[in-house]
């Protein structure tokens, strides 16, 4: 079948605020949405229930904040990226902010194939002890194996987590308050969850706000 788009754009977008409360698909229909009243000429799928051609990196967990969301969306009609982020936004739900929007190959493989390592910053809501944090972190980093399980679909997985993290470090501000930093892989049935790693170090998720600073692709 002959392609019905011309040209593809990658969005790079924020999501804070009352955004962090939506769900991955409560999002894309954000998107959605935005892109239909700034009349950005999306391509759309064929059947009795089209849906818009737009593709997103990776699943954001609810409740997490993130400065660097990816989206790729397809188009019927060439337009100027930047022309059309500006439209994009003055139509945009609050708490998604698109800061870029720049024209891939139409033919590049798709975000969910392409993504590689995905950056986080963890901020305890409860004061710590950093000593005790830092050397816990130390620990981690060397352990040959970390094994856990997952839940899904009604069954239960045992999976090593170290090798899902690439990076794992503890940067302290100049206000005294704790960050933990992770890089975690992001691949096809390799993905690490900052979750699964906060409860490693004895955290509970819910007292900590989770933020996502970068998605790494292949290309990069």
């Amino acid at each position: 079948m002959e392609a019905d788009y011309v040209q593809r754009c990658r969005l790079t977008f924020a999501k804070a605020g009352p955004a962090r409360y939506i769900s991955h698909l409560d999002l894309a229909r954000a998107l959605e949405r935005a892109l239909n009243r700034a009349s950005i000429p999306m391509a759309y799928t064929h059947g009795f229930n089209r849906r818009p051609r737009l593709q997103m990196a990776a699943a954001l967990p609810l409740g997490y904040t993130s400065a660097y969301e990816l989206a790729d969306i397809l188009l019927v009609e060439r337009v100027e990226p930047e022309q059309a982020r500006q439209q994009l936004m003055a139509r945009m739900a609050p708490g998604i902010d698109v800061h870029q929007m720049v024209e891939v190959p139409t033919n590049a493989p798709s975000l969910q194939a392409s993504t590689v390592a995905s950056h986080y910053v963890a901020t305890p809501l409860d004061v710590v002890n950093t000593h005790t944090l830092r050397a816990d972190i130390e620990a981690m980093m060397a352990a040959g194996s970390l094994m856990r399980e997952r839940e899904h679909k009604g069954k239960t997985k045992v999976y090593d987590l170290r090798p899902l993290i690439l990076d794992l470090s503890l940067q302290v501000g100049s206000d005294g308050v704790p960050h933990i930093a992770m890089q975690l892989l992001l691949q096809p049935s390799l993905t690490g969850r900052p979750d699964e790693v906060l409860q490693v170090l004895g955290f509970d998720p819910l007292d900590v706000h989770i933020h996502r600073t970068r998605i790494v692709l292949q290309d990069e």
